[in-house]
């Protein structure tokens, strides 16, 4: 499981820039005005030594009774309770203010890393109002310019001295599945089921369940780990802010798991986040079985499930191998099919192919289609070579690896899925140059 870290502070202080600073592209959205970064945004940062999962939120305005800041301020609270390093971004140009002091001191009450950053520090006369901060009473004010990039090596430097270790792998011969969703989609109650027995507490209200749960369990032999991520709970009120952070816990479980179990609300249909989460999926290559739950409420007639069929593969083109399953957690209904079909997409996810079967299938599909001419030269490949599983992953020798264009890319995936099926299961193609001798 990836280490978390989440940036905090006002609006307009500069977290989404440093959120594009430290991943190393133009990811969030950043404009000069309060209140652009509305939604938690995230991504797994590569670029460094160390992996991790980088947050960036909404603005913290502890005081104010303005919805889209209340919102905002639910955002970074949460944030703050999935994260194991928090970083507090203020404003030098702005000076201290009693959103930070009341920020800052919320922070002091947490039990894990805080790195209390000045930004917009672009030279002397920044420097020295940054020492301004230092009458929050905290042991040392990082200075940097998110916009420039100073200073944020040494802040990264230090962070990484803190941060978690990777746990390692879970033992061998087990399959870890995960159960993700939005809040009371019934995941929960999906849990319960397949494991036979009341383990995860299934409650009508959004957000019973705090933390992930893992249940060991066998079918057919096979051990299992069984993650429910059971959504997020707050005192009081739960809001819709709600669901866009249950993807927090959804990106922890996924970084564990081999196959995901995306369940899709019946009543409510595919929603921006079930993209935005199951994209995730796709992204780490995890196998994924598409799960519309709460199937026993829509009125239905001959062609009720033809025809939500159809919007759930318009809505998750980019998953067009993953199986889809309609079940009601409630019911039961269907509930036996799930198993057996994680079964069959796990061994997918695992499986090898042959040297001889894949050049041979990939000479029937350069002569279908002949790869294309770059730059007046045309691409050869010379052959491929399953080189991973989990998920499946093939590298293909040429004289151009840099002039493949995607969409022959797509052209060869579709010919190996034609050939050898990969029900489930992202597959992976890389293309080197073959050495010279």
């Amino acid at each position: 499981m990836l280490p978390v870290v989440a940036i905090v502070g006002r609006p307009n202080v500069g977290k989404s820039t440093l959120f594009n600073r430290i991943i190393g592209q133009r990811k969030a959205i950043v404009e000069d005005f309060a209140g652009v970064t509305r939604d938690r945004n995230y991504a797994e940062v590569k670029r460094y030594e160390k992996p991790f999962l980088l947050i960036d939120t909404g603005g913290f305005e502890p005081a104010s009774s303005d919805r889209l800041l209340s919102q905002m301020r639910e955002q970074s609270q949460l944030a703050i309770e999935d994260a194991d390093i928090v970083i507090l971004l203020m404003d030098v140009r702005a000076g201290l203010t009693p959103s930070d002091i009341e920020v800052a001191e919320m922070l002091r009450r947490v039990n894990k890393p805080v790195f209390f950053v000045a930004n917009k520090v672009d030279g002397d006369k920044q420097e020295i109002a940054a020492a301004e901060l230092y009458a929050l009473g905290v042991e040392k004010i990082y200075s940097l310019s998110s916009a420039h990039g100073r200073g944020v090596g040494e802040l990264m430097d230090d962070i990484f001295e803190l941060m978690p270790h990777t746990p390692q792998p879970d033992p061998e011969g087990e399959v870890r599945l995960a159960v993700i969703g939005r809040p009371n989609v019934g995941k929960s109650s999906l849990v319960n089921r397949l494991l036979g027995f009341e383990r995860v507490v299934a409650n009508p209200t959004a957000g019973t369940t705090r933390d992930s749960v893992d249940t060991p369990f066998e079918h057919d032999g096979q051990r299992y780990v069984l993650i429910d991520t059971a959504g997020i709970r707050r005192k009081g009120k739960v809001s819709q802010t709600l669901e866009k952070y249950s993807a927090i816990q959804a990106l922890k479980a996924m970084d564990r798991a081999h196959v995901v179990l995306m369940l899709i609300d019946a009543e409510e249909g595919v929603t921006d986040q079930d993209l935005s989460v199951a994209g995730y999926a796709y992204e780490r290559g995890r196998a994924l079985i598409l799960v519309v739950n709460k199937w026993d409420i829509p009125e239905k007639d001959t062609h009720t499930m033809k025809r939500y069929l159809e919007e759930v593969r318009r809505r998750f083109k980019y998953l067009p191998f993953a199986p889809v399953l309609f079940v009601s957690a409630l019911t039961g209904q269907r509930i036996d099919k799930i198993m057996p079909i994680v079964g069959r997409v796990f061994g997918e996810f695992n499986r090898k192919i042959t040297t001889s079967e894949l050049n041979s299938v990939l000479e029937e599909a350069i002569v279908r289609h002949p790869p294309p001419m770059v730059k007046g030269r045309r691409i050869k490949l010379y052959y491929a070579t399953q080189t991973m599983v989990r998920p499946p992953t093939f590298t293909f020798f040429t004289n151009t690896p840099d002039g493949i264009h995607f969409s022959y890319e797509r052209y060869l995936q579709n010919s190996f899925r034609e050939a050898f099926g990969y029900e489930g299961v992202p597959i992976r193609l890389k293309f080197r140059g073959r050495d010279k001798k």
